[in-house]
């Protein structure tokens, strides 16, 4: 089941470059493990994942260039989060996100979540099925930068 759950994963995790720009993207995905030093204390590592459980952090860090002979401008970067993932927040805080499977977007204390029996309540994170940024910058020929977001294997 693990296994599966990373295949998802790197099947998710491009992302989709949104307009006519030559914009590339490729991704990773770590596990943040806490491992003991030999003086007694803990450091925080990020390793590849082999196998993750429920309540481990994840770290997804999506890197974009620019590979095309003009620059690009008005983009986005779109990232569904499988089912197994709780949302955990951004590195920038710059992106908005959706809680209904991408048809809406905006900043997640702007949103609400209708459940099933037709309540509904201010969105969480845990509501989160899609993160997206917005470059409303020009990004130059061979520029590029990564975004980074967090999960929980829930």
């Amino acid at each position: 089941m693990l296994k599966r759950f990373f295949i998802a994963i790197a099947l998710v995790m491009p992302g989709t470059a949104l307009a006519a720009n030559s914009v590339s993207l490729s991704s990773e995905v770590f596990v943040e493990r806490k491992v003991a030093k030999p003086n007694g204390t803990t450091a925080v590592v990020l390793e590849q994942p082999k196998t993750v459980i429920p309540g481990d952090n994840l770290v997804f860090v999506v890197n974009y260039k620019n590979v095309g002979s003009t620059p690009a401008t008005d983009f986005s970067v779109t990232n569904p989060l499988p089912k197994a993932i709780a949302f955990n927040g951004t590195a920038d805080g710059t992106e908005i996100v959706s809680v209904d499977g991408g048809k809406s977007w905006g900043a997640l204390s702007a949103l609400t979540y209708s459940s099933d029996d037709g309540n509904v309540r201010p969105a969480l994170m845990a509501d989160v099925t899609h993160v997206k940024w917005k470059f409303n910058r020009t990004l130059s020929v061979g520029s590029g930068g990564k975004l980074i977001f967090r999960g929980t294997v829930k």
